[in-house]
């Protein structure tokens, strides 16, 4: 990747970076029908992570590094592509399997749009903690994030 980068082909400038053609650069190395980023870059559906470099990969970019310094990782890229696709869709929904970042991420994208059509959460977090990821989904409501009309469920055990 950092040789693609700073020479390619393609272009005089090389390949710009972004966590989401990382991920894509990912499943087409996997190269194996059980992994969900193999089908999600076979089918050309953007995969967005705003920690890409939080747990294995991050430890791993962080020690490739030493010996191949200069990855270039363009998040803003990415979060103009989210944001602009979800701006711009006719309809949103969300499916939020955990919370915390990823969760924030995708609904301060349709916050930009007055909110998701339809909204699933799946986690075990409660409200009382004071969480994001145990908010309900009214509070999204609340801030615009989750349209008033629609119908959103949590699921929790």
């Amino acid at each position: 990747m950092v040789l693609e980068q700073d020479t390619s082909s393609s272009s005089l400038q090389g390949t710009k970076w972004t966590p989401s053609k990382m991920i894509a650069r990912l499943g087409k190395e996997i190269n194996h029908p059980d992994s969900v980023y193999y089908w999600a870059q076979k089918n050309n559906i953007p995969v967005y992570s705003p920690a890409l470099t939080d747990g294995s990969i991050g430890d791993m970019l962080y020690f490739h590094s030493y010996k191949n310094p200069g990855l270039r990782l363009d998040i803003v890229e990415d979060i103009r592509r989210l944001n602009s696709s979800v701006v711009f869709a006719k309809k949103t929904g969300m499916i939020i399997l955990g919370g915390g970042l990823v969760k924030h991420h995708i609904c301060n994208a349709n916050l930009m749009r007055n909110g998701a059509d339809y909204a699933v959460y799946v986690n075990t977090a409660q409200e009382f903690d004071g969480s994001d990821a145990g908010a309900r989904p009214d509070e999204a409501v609340s801030w615009g994030k989750i349209r008033m009309d629609a119908n959103p469920v949590k699921v929790w055990e």
